[in-house]
């Protein structure tokens, strides 16, 4: 993108509402994508933070007056400058606190959308982080209210839990002019946030409010970091910032700003949901157009309603991706039909592999395997499909190579050529010489034997006719000859049958193989959510135990024994939603199992059945060669 776009705005009648425009441009970034959204009070400089970090002077407006410029929310989209194969998404949001609104909700929503949305969350003021500047933060007090993780019930409290979802913090101080001193001594700025965040001992309503939105935030972002940036320039010119050239800024403000867009670029992870989840361009336009259309409705945005329904439409796809890939793989192998069957077969397990690892690739949350279901059961029909177009191309080359082979028998039929004494045993020497011709240019295709079993059955006719009115034969000749004619014909149907017989067999085993490559890749992706859903609550845990020691070692024994509390229950949580899905998985390779089972059971009664039916006829066939075959 060459220049920002507006992702939500606000409709005529109020409600926010997501750019189609916009949608359409995520849809085409494939790649994992690290959203860093700035938020914070109108007027403080935001936007110019963003364009910096988009590596441009200009691109998100920058207003010069009381007025807030950026409505709703914008987007731009650029390639991540340190992470190859990442597409960085910048979020600029309306300022907050900006009185002509009128409606105090509009904010809170335009905040929490930048918390759901963004790995990394920017958060703009101006001048300190004095009581003032953290109680403008009220937002975070009230997002307890504003997100459910797996309820939208109101009444349910499950913020324990934002820590697995929400992004990493920055909070951006501008012109700071303050020495950085705690008590008395050099500060960082990540010193300077947390002294600013320290929480007062007392439990008078003066000091309960004091401490909600720090305690609020020391909770829910426990990766935070502060960057101070001094004045720009003079501080007349500030209102004019994006018009001034870059030499005119100040060192000092170059080298934060400098400093602050490393961090970013760094730090910021890939934004993933539930489960370790990669979030694409195309899955975060999903996301946002969940979360806009729940809360124009009135509705709470839950993340796990918000994930099952990403889930639904991500697994929808990642069926009809893997479905293409083999395709159009065996689109390419049609080309050279007919092949013998364990080309074709050979080909449809390395494409049967590659659609299930593209499915796995894009799928998530799959958990009774409907859809990875439903790519086997398609992708099998498409190899029957492919396995009778190689068919009728095999019965076809065999049929023409027929045809020129008995282009001189016709002629000589026609001509009355077998017609004389002795013509029956000239027939029968120029069938054999293209019954031999065709079994040498033959011997490797899927339809020989049963179009071989046509053709003689078709020049039994002829044969016929031509050993009556043969008058060099006597009777007891021309029986021996019908004879020998109808055991050629069954010789050939027995071998048309156990070559059908050894296809299936073929196609038994090809369908073994793959499945056990589609088992192995099953296990390989539930290894991998497992292990992210593991990683998932250890982080978790271990930010709520640097919590705990940090309102021990401030004193706050009561807060931090209810931490306690709150992190045994949290480790039940996390110790059952793990055994619950080791259970969903183990169930899901059971089922697999049972269909793959059940496939091969009834191939094979049929293998059997038509085994036994080939076993009597050849017991019934007479002993003794045929010339012919």
């Amino acid at each position: 993108m060459d220049k920002p776009v507006c992702l939500i705005d606000t409709a005529s009648d109020g409600k926010l509402c997501v750019q189609r425009s916009a949608l359409q441009v995520l849809e085409q970034i494939q790649q994992p994508v690290v959203v860093v959204a700035v938020v914070g009070l109108y007027r403080t400089g935001k936007s110019y933070l963003m364009n910096r970090l988009a590596g441009k002077q200009t691109g998100f407006a920058l207003g010069s007056t009381i007025e807030s410029k950026t409505k709703g929310i914008w987007m731009w989209c650029v390639p991540h400058p340190t992470k190859p194969g990442t597409t960085l998404v910048l979020l600029d949001t309306e300022g907050l606190g900006d009185v002509d609104k009128g409606d105090s909700k509009h904010d809170t929503n335009i905040f929490c959308l930048a918390v759901l949305l963004s790995s990394t969350l920017v958060y703009n003021s101006r001048g300190t982080i004095d009581n003032r500047a953290v109680e403008e933060l009220q937002y975070v007090t009230e997002l307890t209210e504003c997100i459910k993780v797996k309820s939208p019930d109101e009444d349910v409290d499950d913020s324990n839990e934002f820590v697995k979802f929400f992004p990493s913090f920055i909070w951006a101080v501008r012109d700071f002019t303050l020495e950085r001193k705690i008590d008395g001594k050099d500060a960082t700025e990540n010193d300077y946030l947390e002294f600013a965040l320290k929480l007062k001992h007392g439990t008078s309503k003066k000091v309960m409010e004091y401490n909600l939105p720090r305690e609020c935030i020391q909770k829910f972002f426990p990766s935070r970091t502060c960057f101070t940036f001094p004045f720009p320039t003079a501080p007349e010119n500030v209102s004019r910032l994006e018009r001034l050239d870059p030499a005119d800024l100040s060192t000092e403000f170059l080298e934060v700003t400098g400093r602050f867009c490393k961090f970013v670029f760094d730090k910021s992870e890939v934004k993933k949901l539930k489960d370790g989840y990669t979030v694409t361009g195309r899955v975060l336009g999903h996301l946002t157009n969940t979360y806009v259309e729940t809360i124009a409705s009135g509705a709470v945005p839950c993340l796990e309603n918000a994930v099952i329904a990403m889930a639904l439409i991500e697994n929808q796809a990642a069926v009809k991706e893997g479905l293409e890939v083999y395709q159009s793989g065996m689109e390419k192998l049609k080309k050279s039909f007919p092949l013998e069957l364990k080309e074709v077969s050979s080909e449809h397990q390395r494409l049967s592999a590659m659609a299930t690892q593209t499915f796995m690739t894009r799928s998530f949350r799959d958990t009774d395997g409907k859809h990875l279901k439903s790519l086997e059961e398609k992708v099998n029909q498409l190899f029957d499909g492919y396995l009778c177009q190689n068919e009728q191309a095999s019965k076809k080359r065999c049929e023409d190579l027929l045809s020129f082979l008995s282009t001189t028998m016709n002629e000589n039929l026609k001509q009355g050529i077998y017609a004389k004494s002795g013509g029956y045993d000239l027939f029968c020497k120029d069938l054999e010489d293209i019954v031999k011709k065709y079994n040498i240019q033959t011997n490797k295709e899927v339809k020989a034997e049963a179009v071989l079993k046509v053709f003689l059955k078709q020049k039994s006719v002829d044969s016929k006719a031509i050993l009556q009115a043969d008058k060099k034969l006597t009777e007891k000749e021309k029986k021996i000859k019908e004879e020998t004619e109808k055991a050629i014909l069954l010789e050939q149907e027995i071998k048309a049958k156990e070559e059908q017989q050894r296809q299936l067999l073929e196609k038994i085993e090809a369908e073994r193989q793959s499945n056990e490559e589609r088992m192995r890749q099953m296990k390989e992706k539930m290894d991998e959510e497992m292990r992210f859903q593991r990683e998932e609550a250890e982080r978790a845990m271990d930010s709520k135990l640097r919590e705990q020691a940090a309102l021990m070692e401030k004193g706050f024994k009561e807060k931090a024994d209810r931490m306690s509390q709150e992190m045994e229950e949290f480790k039940r949580q996390s110790a059952e939603a793990e055994s619950n899905r080791a259970r969903e998985f183990a169930e899901l390779l059971e089922n697999a199992n049972k269909r793959h089972e059940e496939s091969m059971a009834m191939m094979m009664k049929q293998h059997s059945e038509q085994m036994r039916a080939l076993q009597q006829q050849k017991s019934a066939r007479p002993q003794g060669g045929c010339c012919i075959l």
